[in-house]
């Protein structure tokens, strides 16, 4: 039997509709995490982007997800035991999926977002957990303030992503100028170790469908806080989101959200009618198949950054490197 589910949020009045944020660019037609891709998102209009950071050994970040590079490039092995310059440094590297591209620097990135063009893109850093955040924030912090009027045109734009309390302390010494998120699938981890931290919670879209998940998007939002929901892909799953009322859509497919949200903007009530909730109802969504992917992915975080409560604190003092 499934759980009861709590009353859907109504979408406000005034039809305030979620951003678009392309996830990986607009990795449904483009190689994901490449400047084709994060230029695709852009022109099919979404207001942001979401990548993946990594640093390279010889202290290039790039954008990439997996800390490997097999599942999406030609080339193998770990990024953070390669060299990005050099005759067999992954400048070289190319995308399995057409067209073939090279894997993005950060810098190249923040390059594309510098362009007169695409100054209103916003930029959420997704920070990965086998990163080292002193080294990887220091270079971040180097790249930024390098580019001209970065205080007003660049920083308040950038929203740092952190799946790890770890992260915090470094990234508000090294940061402070960004926001900062937390990433995840566990509503009691954005509240117990994140919440008073960041302004913004990007929370996986089954986590959410749960009466916590809506009690938390109700709590957010009494608060002053932006609840960002990741990765949705099905119209019903957007429709649903809309129906909750939160602040961003995070998708691989940026043109379906954008049809559709152009759509309910000409008549939301008629639109909106076509996508029931039965989805809801099904396993994949059922409360104990969520709660045991939490409990599996904060495992996963802890075998590689650490016991979370060891970072409970985020005043914790920590000595960063000059």
């Amino acid at each position: 039997m499934f759980p009861r589910r709590m009353k859907s949020v109504v979408a406000p009045t005034n039809r305030v509709l979620p951003d678009c944020w392309g996830h990986r660019g607009a990795s449904s037609r483009f190689p994901e995490n490449t400047l084709a891709s994060f230029e695709a998102a852009i022109r099919d209009g979404a207001e942001g982007i979401e990548s993946d950071v990594h640093v390279s050994a010889d202290g290039v970040v790039l954008m990439f997800h997996d800390p490997v590079l097999n599942r999406t490039t030609d080339s193998t092995g770990q990024i953070k035991e390669r060299v990005w310059y050099g005759e067999k440094g992954m400048q070289h590297v190319r995308t399995i999926k057409e067209p073939k591209q090279a894997i993005p620097t950060f810098a190249e990135t923040i390059e594309l977002l510098m362009k007169p063009e695409n100054q209103h893109t916003k930029f959420n850093v997704d920070v990965k957990v086998q990163n080292d955040p002193d080294r990887l924030f220091k270079l971040m912090h180097e790249i930024i303030t390098a580019q001209p009027c970065w205080e007003t045109t660049l920083a308040p734009r950038i929203l740092v992503g952190l799946w790890h309390p770890r992260f915090l302390t470094y990234a508000k010494e090294r940061l402070p100028y960004c926001r900062r998120s937390y990433i995840g699938q566990c509503t009691y981890i954005a509240r117990k170790y994140f919440w008073n931290d960041c302004d913004t919670f990007s929370i996986s879209f089954g986590a959410l469908t749960t009466a916590d998940g809506q009690r938390f998007i109700e709590e957010s939002k009494r608060a002053g806080k932006s609840v960002m929901v990741w990765t949705v892909n099905e119209p019903a799953h957007m429709m649903e989101a809309v129906r909750w009322g939160v602040s961003v859509i995070i998708t691989d497919v940026t043109k379906t959200w954008l049809d559709l949200r152009a759509a309910l903007q000409n008549d939301y009530e008629k639109i909106g009618s076509r996508y029931g909730r039965l989805f809801l109802w099904t396993p994949k969504f059922y409360s104990p198949v969520l709660k045991y992917e939490s409990r599996l992915e904060k495992v996963s975080l802890e075998k590689v950054a650490g016991p979370f409560d060891d970072f409970l604190s985020s005043n914790k003092v920590v000595e960063l490197k000059v």
